[in-house]
């Protein structure tokens, strides 16, 4: 099976397109209409405008079709009450599987045509969002027969069966602000990235309610996931003057709030702080893209079968430690968590090690070796992490290139915990 990210052409051409110099000839800034708070679902009569009136007004049908996994199908129920409220007919699909297989896909979107839904609705984690937009897209597009070719530089002229709105029900992904979707390839255990500008939801809906019983381990590693965004969106180089304010603002609020939904998941303000770094975390990697912390841990989930916040947040700081040769924007994270630094040099020691501090207070590991993976086992299975690594499509756009090979000493650095000095 071919992707979209193996053709020579656009591997060449992406990273110059979302190039600094490039973008400043003609910037795209864009999000979804935003709902943010403990009313965005409102039960009883409103007072003043409300979510629906973002919605009703597209519908002609008035038919959603919501998108969800056995977990989250526990808020349906309140979603759905508010739809119908307004006059919404709802169809609740809850077979979701956990990393979006592309088989779920398919049988999604099935469900999708049988309903002839004006409006689909994603309620959940990321594997819901990325699982629902790709859904969403073969609803649009019969036609095509090929998630994996589906590329960024060609119009899908989607939105004209329906339109798509998100309800994330985890604090991670800010899927609901990007046109990036994550499947899995069951037959080739990889990761397969989609992204299209437009599969950027029309509506984000954040109730901070959702996420409250998200356990400690999970908003661990959607924080993580949050994290991971965010410092990837300030030292790539299609950061801009828009998505830089945003990444730092959400590097400082994961500091300030995770632990704290971490210790105590009650903790409603911390909860609904979180949503929002995820948020414009989203906003702002959707707009300048992430780079090595996901193409190393998309090669580490998929050969591994780890969670994704987990194995991108684990990266971080080799991430960092192998940019610095070629940038120095890390300095930009250390003025915002006000973390010394005279120099990059030393900016950039007393960075990584807040950020190790960072994940041993979530009981993160900081050596592959130390989640269970047996010297006989890294070894053997080296190779595909190495060719899922140096082939995926997010570290086209880190500021300092990667070979192959370099990405297998990454790789055997990170096995031992060691700091990444080449």
């Amino acid at each position: 099976m071919g992707y979209w990210f193996e053709d020579p052409i656009l591997r060449n051409l992406a990273p110059l397109a979302l190039s600094t110099s490039i973008r400043g000839l003609s910037t795209i800034f864009g999000t979804p209409r935003i709902f943010v708070g403990t009313n965005v679902l409102p039960s009883g009569p409103p007072i003043g405008p409300t979510t629906m009136d973002a919605l009703a007004p597209r519908c002609v049908a008035k038919r959603a079709f919501v998108v969800t996994d056995e977990f989250n199908q526990r808020y349906a129920p309140k979603l759905t009450a508010f739809l119908e409220s307004g006059g919404f007919t709802c169809s609740v699909w809850d077979q979701t599987l956990p990393e979006a297989p592309m088989e779920n896909v398919s049988d999604c979107a099935a469900e999708m045509a049988a309903f002839e839904p004006d409006m689909i609705v994603a309620l959940g984690g990321g594997s819901v969002m990325d699982l629902a937009k790709a859904a969403w897209l073969l609803y649009e597009r019969p036609d095509i027969e090929d998630l994996g070719m589906v590329s960024p530089l060609e119009p899908l002229n989607l939105r004209q069966k329906a339109f798509l709105v998100a309800v994330p029900t985890t604090s991670g992904t800010g899927s609901e602000c990007t046109g990036a979707a994550v499947l899995t390839d069951s037959a080739a255990h990889r990761k397969v990235p989609i992204a299209h500008a437009e599969l950027v939801p029309d509506v984000a809906i954040l109730e901070p309610e959702f996420t409250l019983t998200v356990p400690p381990a999970l908003t661990a590693g959607t924080g993580l996931d949050v994290l991971a965004h965010a410092m990837d969106a300030v030292t790539t180089p299609a950061a801009n003057d828009y998505t830089l304010p945003l990444a730092l603002r959400a590097v400082e609020m994961v500091f300030e709030w995770l632990p704290k939904a971490y210790q105590d998941g009650g903790d409603r303000e911390a909860r609904h702080r979180m949503m929002i770094a995820s948020n414009i975390a989203g906003i702002a990697f959707g707009m300048s893209g992430c780079h090595l912390t996901h193409s190393f841990g998309h090669a580490l989930g998929a050969v591994f079968e780890m969670h994704h916040g987990l194995a991108v947040g684990f990266f971080i700081p080799h991430t960092l430690q192998f940019c610095q040769t070629v940038t120095d924007k890390h300095l930009l994270i250390c003025k915002a968590l006000d973390i010394p630094a005279s120099d990059p040099g030393q900016g950039l020691e007393n960075l990584v090690a807040r950020v190790r501090e960072f994940l041993i207070s979530l009981e993160v590991p900081l050596a592959l070796k130390d989640f269970g993976i047996g010297p006989e086992e890294f070894e053997e299975k080296l190779p595909q992490l190495v060719e899922f690594a140096h082939g995926d499509i997010d570290g086209f756009f880190s500021p300092r290139p990667i070979t192959a090979a370099q990405c297998e000493m990454v790789m055997r650095y990170a096995y031992e915990g060691k700091d990444i000095d080449f």
